[in-house]
């Protein structure tokens, strides 16, 4: 039985039947209590003051005015964990992933089509208890960003680089690419993202930083230059042959409540790669990863944790820490050039 409060949600909604099955899908939490809904951004505000919930969900598609508007004049004036939710149109999907970036800690697709009911009542909760535990703060003004981190001995073409990331990871991917520099050695990604937003997030990744980045495709070559991020819902694990890397891209059973799994493809690259992989783990919830980086490291591969500081949630890497799977810790502004030094 949960004896501490509980996490107040507010549910914004212009579809009644949504919110009802938001609703719905949270009454058997003990630890979570739905204290209102609203059907768009102006009762929103009002419930917000009058109910101060800890976390909110958020839909895009709004009448009067749109989530993602409303999100940017939320995160400047009272910033507090929102969980974006969506449509799978193309559209909608890269509004989710902005708003990712404007300062929301999760997205989730909406109730229906290939969401369950069943599915919904694990990954709405699985969700809000990150978005809980999340660090927010308001958003800052962009600033010029740096040259990437020069890096030397790059071009083996043994080398290999894999990052795995949850809650808070879209940005935290975002930091650490965008300071390295175009003729990296290849990289794999896994980060807990639903199908159709991890095409959003590589196609504004490939746009803003200087290596390629696109979302896996099962028999990609990894190549230096280009960053291969999991498709949402599906394992990805790297396969050596002939002296050369390419990714599988897999169904299979849900591993630490998670698909794609960080442990998936770190266990995979270290099994493939071994000490010349680099291993990253970065903010998320729970413990995904922890064992397979853990792993890479028992093979001789340099590993890297994102320190508590700089974390959104500190639970990934702090269970890797936990097991000494991490070699280093690392503040997320440094983990570029722990990269090329580990390189």
């Amino acid at each position: 039985m949960n004896s501490g409060p509980k996490i107040k949600i507010l549910i914004v909604d212009d579809s009644a039947i949504v919110r009802k099955l938001l609703a719905e899908a949270l009454a058997g939490e003990p630890d979570m209590e739905v204290v209102g809904t609203a059907p768009d951004a102006y009762i929103a505000r009002d419930k917000i003051v009058s109910l101060s919930p800890d976390v909110l969900t958020l839909d895009i598609e709004m009448p009067r005015m749109d989530g993602l508007t409303f999100l940017k004049k939320l995160m400047l004036f009272r910033p507090m964990p929102v969980i974006v939710i969506s449509s799978l149109t193309q559209a909608s999907c890269q509004a989710g992933i902005e708003g990712l970036r404007a300062g929301a800690v999760e997205v989730m697709t909406k109730p229906g089509g290939p969401n369950s009911v069943g599915e919904l009542k694990i990954s709405l909760a699985t969700k809000i208890r990150a978005a809980a535990a999340s660090r927010v703060a308001r958003p800052v003004e962009p600033k010029m960003r740096a040259e990437p981190t020069p890096c030397a001995a790059h071009s083996n073409p043994l080398n290999v680089i894999a990052i795995g990331a949850s809650t808070g990871g879209t940005e935290a991917i975002e930091a650490v690419l965008s300071n390295l520099p175009a003729d990296m050695p290849g990289i794999v990604i896994a980060q807990h993202i639903p199908a159709g937003f991890s095409r959003a997030f590589a196609e504004r990744l490939n746009k803003i930083c200087p290596m390629r980045v696109a979302e896996a495709v099962d028999g990609d070559m990894v190549q230096p230059g280009l960053a291969l991020i999991a498709p949402g819902n599906y394992h990805m694990v790297l396969r050596k042959a002939g002296g050369l890397y390419r990714v599988a891209v897999k169904d299979g059973p849900m591993v630490c409540y998670q698909r794609p799994s960080v442990d998936v493809l770190f266990s995979s690259v270290a099994e493939a790669a071994g000490p010349h992989a680099v291993g990253v783990i970065l903010t998320g919830m729970g413990a995904d990863g922890a064992h397979g980086l853990q792993k890479m490291r028992s093979t001789g591969a340099p590993t890297i944790a994102q320190d508590e500081a700089t974390c959104v949630v500190f639970g990934m890497p702090k269970e890797a820490i936990r097991l000494g799977a991490a070699e280093r810790i690392v503040p997320l502004r440094s983990i570029a050039h722990a990269i090329c030094r580990a390189l």
